[in-house]
């Protein structure tokens, strides 16, 4: 299985408003970087990721899971671009903030790490199991 990591703006879609969307989740559009969009390509349902508050908070803040696989998204004119449908799945106990994350030795070649501006990113396996340890899961 695949991690990912999907970086929002609070005031933009929060991990409250992602909640509140419930077990039929919602899309996640907007995004206009193709290597983000290879991201949201190869995802399966079932794959987890963090939802992470940039800008914001700058913090992971819950997991959410892959819904429905890649799709055109009906908000780029362009239609170069495409989206995947998520769901919330649970809360971090507590926020695990970049600092936090950039002050972890074994995060160091973590994608958000080096490469925060990138809004969709992979997670290794080992680097999830230590932000969700991080984050009291």
């Amino acid at each position: 299985m695949a991690y990912w990591l999907y970086k929002s703006e609070p005031s933009t879609w929060s991990w409250d408003q992602q909640v509140e969307a419930g077990p039929t989740g919602t899309h996640w559009n907007g995004v206009r970087n193709h290597v983000a969009k290879k991201h949201l390509q190869t995802m399966e349902v079932g794959e987890r990721g963090f939802f992470y508050h940039s800008n914001e908070g700058k913090a992971v803040v819950g997991i959410v899971e892959v819904i429905r696989p890649y799709y055109p998204d009906d908000s780029d004119e362009t239609g170069r671009f495409g989206m995947v449908d998520l769901r919330a799945v649970a809360p971090l106990g507590r926020p695990v903030t970049l600092e936090a994350i950039k002050a972890e030795p074994r995060l160091k070649d973590m994608v958000l790490a080096n490469n925060s501006r990138l809004s969709v990113q992979p997670v290794s396996a080992a680097e999830w199991a230590i932000v969700r340890e991080m984050g009291g899961l």
